[in-house]
């Protein structure tokens, strides 16, 4: 793939590395530039690397009224050694292709994905960030770009990459506990429909739900199956408790969970996790009501939630619909649930050794 690059001048871009006392947040700075492609005629063309500029759009693009519209997030991080790596970017444009066969979109070669991302990270060496826990955030999304009114798959498309320097996902991080509302009046997703996808409608859907949460105290919503009988995911990382005996219990996957690329990660250092922390995870069908009791009995000692913007969450406390409080142990950030984020965090950072080919450091070119 051959990317016209269109950058700024010297005297428009960061000449200077972000300093480390920069105010970050999360998602919420830009680098200079972003990578565009336009899909056309059954083939993707015209790569490039731009200045960030507000995108232009029929008024009739399918994307704005059929919602044809996917994304993902991964981190990439500066490590000891003052190069750029990313962790496992591989699984998320795979995770990409499989939103795109769900929303009828057209695939995207992980290879041309990856070159993408990189090209574009490479660009913006210096803003990433390097303050302690930061790093930058990418985004990759795809939309429909066809004007037209038809309710059918969009023929046209444009895939962009944006990058963002960004802090913890929680503005609490891990120095407080989470609690989540376990609500039988909203639901994520159904069988045979989206919920697996990165879908941008999936998270519009959630909004609401999440209004409601905040009004009653809570941080996230913990969804339930349209039965109302088994947890699957809270609406911005997938779920997960531990055990008195060690074991880490992850929902089973279905149709109706994204599969976070964290939760497939720690399903994988099996060997690892035995070894450092005595845990072992698993995947389980939950029931509710026997996750319920379990809390209230002190059999599940610690909880929490996975995912790449987030990485390793704790939850202390749940509410349900009819105001029944459930705390999980002392309601703190478990032991075992910051020793695992530390852990993951460090294989991230290099500071841990990962596995083959989870960390691929970004080749130099401009």
């Amino acid at each position: 793939m051959n990317i016209d690059y269109q950058l700024l001048s010297p005297q428009q871009r960061r000449s200077e590395p972000l300093a480390k006392d920069t105010d970050l947040g999360f998602g919420l700075l830009r680098t200079d530039h972003i990578f565009l492609m336009d899909y056309q005629n059954g083939e993707w063309i015209n790569a490039r690397i731009v200045p960030y500029q507000n995108l232009q759009l029929a008024p009739g693009a399918m994307a704005l009224h059929y919602g044809q519209s996917i994304f993902e997030g991964a981190k990439a991080f500066l490590h000891q050694d003052n190069e750029i790596y990313t962790f496992r970017l591989d699984k998320n444009c795979e995770r990409l292709n499989q939103s795109a066969e769900i929303l009828s979109m057209p695939s995207l070669d992980v290879d041309m994905q990856l070159q993408a991302i990189n090209a574009l990270l490479d660009v913006e060496r210096l803003w990433m960030p390097t303050a302690t826990g930061a790093s930058m955030y990418i985004r990759p999304f795809m939309f429909a770009t066809d004007d037209s009114l038809s309710v059918k798959p969009s023929n046209s498309y444009t895939f962009a990459v944006m990058l963002s320097p960004s802090g913890a996902y929680y503005a609490k991080g891990m120095s407080k506990s989470l609690k989540l509302l376990i609500t039988q009046q909203y639901h994520r997703a159904v069988s045979g429909g989206t919920g697996a996808a990165k879908a941008a409608g999936n998270y519009a859907a959630s909004l609401r739900a999440q209004q409601h949460a905040s009004s009653v105290g809570a941080d996230q919503v913990l969804y339930l199956d349209a039965s109302n009988q088994y947890l699957e995911e809270v609406g911005a990382m997938n779920h997960f408790h531990i055990t008195r005996s060690g074991e880490l219990v992850i929902p089973e996957f279905t149709d109706t969970i994204l599969k976070s690329i964290t939760s497939q990660s720690i399903l994988s250092l099996t060997n690892e996790l035995k070894s450092l922390l005595d845990l072992t995870p698993v995947q389980k069908k939950i029931s509710i009501k026997q996750f319920l009791a379990d809390v209230q009995s002190g059999e599940i000692t610690e909880a929490g939630g996975f995912g790449t913007a987030a990485v390793t969450a704790s939850v202390g406390h749940y509410i349900l619909d009819n105001g029944e409080h459930y705390t999980v142990g002392n309601g703190e950030i478990g032991e075992k649930t910051q020793k695992l984020c530390q852990y993951y965090s460090e294989l991230q950072q290099g500071k841990q050794a990962a596995p083959n080919n989870w960390l691929v450091r970004v080749e130099r070119i401009n």
